[in-house]
């Protein structure tokens, strides 16, 4: 019987060839069947694919490796120390500027690092009016016009010289290493510690203070605790440091406010116009009469809401209402009053203070 003819195998057969579970999959033909299609006038099958997402992965990292590398180098760079030709230019640059370079701990440790192949003089001073060193402020103008005569008479660094120099309120620890100075001059040689006497003096005080304190403790403590532990008193005492700061105390301090102020006509006048400023009586003035338990307005809303009803006698306790309430009538109207002062366009007030 005739065999069929066989159909020369095409590309998309050789695509569909692989796995029948992956129908995404690519199938290459090994070398010798490539080689049998070819011969049997079929295409030869040699595709190869790149699929775009690996390109950019490969070259997100390796853009990703190079800036390692270069940050790598940078820093690697910016921590390295500087040369002695490198500091000695940039302090170079500094005493061009100013007579002597003023120095801190850490730019005098720079200056003065090995290797360093220039010499440094550096004057170690305390100029600060605290410390009432008259002789270091008399000297320092010499000292300048030396550093300033030496950097413009060599202007090329010939010399390999730089003045500086050191105030105690800017390099304290450098001062502190005056021993070690000292210790590097003397090789070979024993090396006392630096060690510094006993302030009796300091003792005595610090014991006697806490003596002092412990036993007005043990004598006065049952009459001071009572006192302390007072919740009227801490509480009077909180309100009025609360409304005392509010009421512009501190503006008081701060802006340094007159007292009092002339009116111009040969008269004071107790209460600042607008908004923007006040004197210190007006402070006073106003705290007075709102703040508890002084003052007045505070009291007569109090003695309204708890004293008066406690009266046992009627007609007591009318008089006192009608007297509370009058104090508070006049206060208010004299607020009104101090407030349209402050701001001229206010339109109400309340008699007498008009």
């Amino acid at each position: 019987m005739p065999q069929p003819p066989v159909r020369p195998p095409q590309l998309q057969d050789i695509f569909t060839a692989g796995s029948s579970t992956t129908p995404s999959s690519l199938y290459i033909p090994p070398p010798e069947q490539t080689h049998q299609l070819g011969s049997r006038g079929a295409s030869p099958a040699t595709t190869k694919l790149s699929s775009p997402g690996s390109l950019t992965m490969r070259f997100l990292s390796t853009l990703a490796s190079a800036c390692a590398l270069v940050s790598g180098a940078v820093a690697a760079a910016s921590k390295a120390p500087k040369s002695s030709e490198q500091r000695f230019s940039e302090f170079r640059q500094l005493a061009r500027l100013s007579s002597t370079i003023q120095l801190n701990d850490v730019s005098y440790k720079s200056l003065t690092a090995a290797p360093r192949d220039y010499s440094v003089a550096v004057l170690l001073t305390a100029l600060d009016a605290r410390f009432g060193c008259q002789l270091c402020r008399e000297f320092q103008p010499e000292w300048d016009l030396v550093g300033r005569s030496w950097t413009k008479g060599d202007k090329k660094g010939e010399a390999r010289m730089i003045f500086g120099t050191l105030d105690f309120s800017e390099g304290r620890d450098i001062f502190l290493q005056v021993h070690s100075w000292l210790v590097r001059h003397l090789p070979g040689r024993p090396h006392p510690d630096i060690k510094r006497p006993i302030n009796y003096i300091r003792w005595a005080s610090g014991i006697t203070l806490l003596l002092g304190v412990g036993t007005l403790i043990a004598t006065a403590g049952p009459y001071l605790l009572p006192i302390i532990q007072n919740r009227n008193l801490w509480a009077a005492g909180t309100m009025i440091a609360i409304l005392l700061f509010t009421s512009g105390h501190m503006f008081n301090h701060i802006r340094h406010v007159p007292y009092v102020a002339g009116d111009g006509r040969g008269g004071i006048t107790y209460f600042a116009g607008g908004f923007q400023s006040q004197l210190g009586l007006e402070t006073q003035i106003v705290a007075a009469m709102c703040i508890e338990p002084d003052g007045l307005l505070s009291f007569s809303t109090i003695a309204l809401g708890s004293r008066i009803p406690r009266m046992t006698e009627p007609k007591k306790q009318l008089v006192a209402a009608i007297s509370w309430i009058s104090v508070m009538f006049f206060l208010n109207s004299f607020l009104l009053s101090v407030f349209r002062i402050k701001n001229s366009g206010y339109p109400f007030s309340l008699p007498p203070f008009m």
